[in-house]
């Protein structure tokens, strides 16, 4: 607010306002609004509430009309002397600049009040941004040891990953002579079974004697006249392999192989 500035602002602490219509003047050199005013002198003894002076006088408070009528501004001060004139005049204008001295101290308190504030606040920001920056600083050397620990564990799984095919590869391969050799064992059995289960082999399992198939009996053929040398002979030669094979053995031991007449 300067002298150009013909608004004046409420002294009340709470509310700065314009004023406009009716104003309370006191005699401390303060003014109020038309409500604060109204509210604070209503009550008696009446107390300033800027600077809390006692205005026990008749004249320490008067609400005056901050825009008056051209018939008030002509006849407030007529018939006075130019002396007191100047003197009511002088008085107004020092009333008018302690408002404005008031108003450009109230204005540099708050301004300095702000920059303590802002000073506070930046000061509080630069230790907020120092703690931050030292736990960024921790996250990063975490965020990098993780980073090695990943790294590793990706070494260690890719060995391991590595280990397992080939211990698969070792198990398949081994899976496939196992089963070669089953299927090798399987043959070699049912071999085995087929030549032990023939028809008069001693069962070893059930330790019964199956009885032989009936064969044909093996032709004789003569020699000589005399009859002295008549060979037996089998047809065939499986014939008489099968003949003496399964023939017994206690039975056929003693028996000549030439039958004479």
């Amino acid at each position: 607010m300067s002298f150009c500035d013909d608004t004046l602002l409420c002294n009340f602490p709470k509310c700065r306002s314009k004023l406009s219509g009716f104003a309370w003047v006191t005699a401390c050199s303060h003014v109020f609004c038309d409500q604060h005013g109204s509210d604070a002198f209503s009550r008696s003894p009446a107390i300033c509430p800027a600077c809390s002076s006692a205005l026990s006088g008749k004249l320490d408070i008067v609400r005056t009309e901050l825009s008056p009528s051209e018939q008030y501004k002509a006849m407030v001060l007529a018939g006075l002397p130019p002396d007191v004139v100047l003197d009511i005049s002088a008085r107004a204008l020092a009333f008018w600049s302690y408002q404005v001295h008031q108003e450009h101290m109230y204005q540099e308190y708050s301004l300095s009040r702000a920059e303590a504030q802002l000073k506070q606040m930046e000061k509080v920001l630069t230790q907020q941004n120092q703690s931050r920056e030292l736990e960024l600083t921790g996250m990063r050397g975490e965020v990098a040891s993780l980073k090695k620990v990943m790294e590793e564990y990706k070494r260690k799984y890719s060995d391991v990953s590595e280990r397992l095919m080939e211990r698969n590869r070792q198990y398949q391969k081994l899976q496939g002579l196992y089963d070669s050799l089953r299927l090798r064992n399987m043959v070699v059995d049912v071999g085995e079974r087929d030549t032990l289960l023939q028809p008069g082999h001693h069962d070893f399992q059930t330790g019964v004697a199956r009885p032989a198939t009936p064969q044909r009996s093996p032709q004789f053929l003569s020699v000589g006249h005399d009859g002295d040398s008549r060979f037996f002979s089998c047809l065939e030669a499986d014939g008489a392999k099968t003949f003496f094979q399964f023939s017994s053995p206690s039975r056929e031991r003693g028996r000549p192989f030439m039958m004479k007449h």
